[in-house]
């Protein structure tokens, strides 16, 4: 019996330190996603602006002008589903959020 509450002790220790390390690893994960968008924001800002100050309006208006915020922020687009995952949008949440709405609304109609 005493090692049978050793061992749920160790358990449940061993789950809270699973969950910590997975709670670490997801902090990181967001911190170096936070960093990208801004060094993004940062460096698309001073690109954009130093072309402005050194054009005269019709060369700024060109693709050129936006290539790195453009492909950059691809990237950071991808960067964002990876931490953030592609359900996002359509999580479990939304779904089931929706089928109450429509249920909803059809219990209104009747």
């Amino acid at each position: 019996m005493e090692d049978n509450k050793l061992s749920h002790y160790e358990t449940k220790n061993h789950r809270k330190e699973q969950a910590y390390v997975r709670a670490k690893k997801r902090v990181k994960e967001l911190k170096g996603f936070y960093w990208h968008a801004f060094w993004y924001v940062v460096v698309n800002i001073f690109i954009i602006t130093m072309v402005a100050i050194n054009s005269n309006n019709n060369d700024f208006w060109h693709f050129g002008t936006f290539t790195t915020a453009f492909f950059w922020g691809i990237g950071l687009g991808f960067h964002a589903l990876s931490i953030f995952g592609k359900n996002t949008l359509f999580s479990k949440h939304w779904e089931e959020r929706k089928i109450k709405e429509y249920m909803d609304k059809e219990e209104r109609n009747r």
